[in-house]
């Protein structure tokens, strides 16, 4: 496997409905990853506080979408919106010598934005998909791309990730 990974942020049972608009090309990015040698990582959010109905341990809809192409055991649970709080995927990114990082999934203003920012923040190399992010409020999905530019990410879509020469 190469050092770089996919990761499919939050795309849940309990997501918004807005991630049905984006799972195809997911699922594309991911058979992408697949052919690419690149490492598939799936993020988990679950809602550990009082007073929350969404994302509850154990429910059907903290669970990974029935539709989306899950291609490995490579599945992390956080309970905050960074990917990086969860112990278990920091490990598996040392493990594997992850420098380089694809994302994916929702939600765009809050968890993709948390996890791009704090992989940035440590040096990583970060490129988001951008027609493979959603958001509970898909009118900020633009300034939200342009936000991961302007911390030093990279934005691509999908088409053109595909189209571009092998790895």
């Amino acid at each position: 496997m190469l050092n770089k990974a996919l990761v499919v942020i939050d795309v849940q049972n309990d997501t918004t409905k807005n991630y049905k608009e984006i799972i195809d090309d997911i699922n594309r990015a991911v058979d992408w990853a697949v052919s690419n040698n690149i490492h598939v990582v799936y993020i988990r959010h679950e809602n550990l506080s009082d007073g929350t109905r969404t994302f509850k341990p154990n429910t059907r809809g903290s669970e990974l979408a029935a539709d989306l192409k899950v291609v490995t055991e490579n599945i992390f649970t956080k309970y905050k919106q960074n990917a990086l709080s969860s112990e278990e995927f920091t490990e598996f990114i040392g493990k594997n010598g992850i420098r380089e990082f694809y994302l994916t999934g929702a939600d765009a203003i809050a968890c993709v934005k948390s996890t791009c920012y704090n992989l940035l923040k440590d040096n990583y190399k970060v490129t988001v998909i951008s027609d493979c992010v959603t958001s509970y409020d898909k009118r900020k999905i633009d300034e939200m791309l342009r936000y991961y530019e302007s911390k030093g990410g990279i934005i691509i879509s999908l088409n053109a990730l595909l189209d571009s020469t092998p790895l």
